[in-house]
């Protein structure tokens, strides 16, 4: 199935998007809960090219997180 811009869908989040996540959040407590390897959120498609999405990740708490070319299915790689 290609991405289309707008398309809800599910996003798994590996171990290097939990901890740019927690990273960038900086130990904040309170407002937000932890990211962890493995939870699966829902993510608006942004942009699409070839078979490729990039992702606003609605996490639980007021932030979000984007997910930068990933494809249906596929782990996120570093350095991609």
């Amino acid at each position: 199935m290609q991405p289309t811009i707008g398309r809800i869908v599910h996003y798994t989040l590996s171990e290097h998007d939990a901890d740019a996540i927690e990273a960038r959040r900086g130990g904040a407590r309170g407002v937000n809960n932890r990211a962890e390897a493995g939870q699966t959120y829902p993510a608006i498609v942004v942009r699409t090219f070839g078979g490729d999405a990039n992702l606003q990740v609605m996490l639980d708490g007021p932030d979000t997180y984007w997910a930068t070319s990933r494809g249906e299915g596929e782990p996120e790689q570093q350095g991609r």
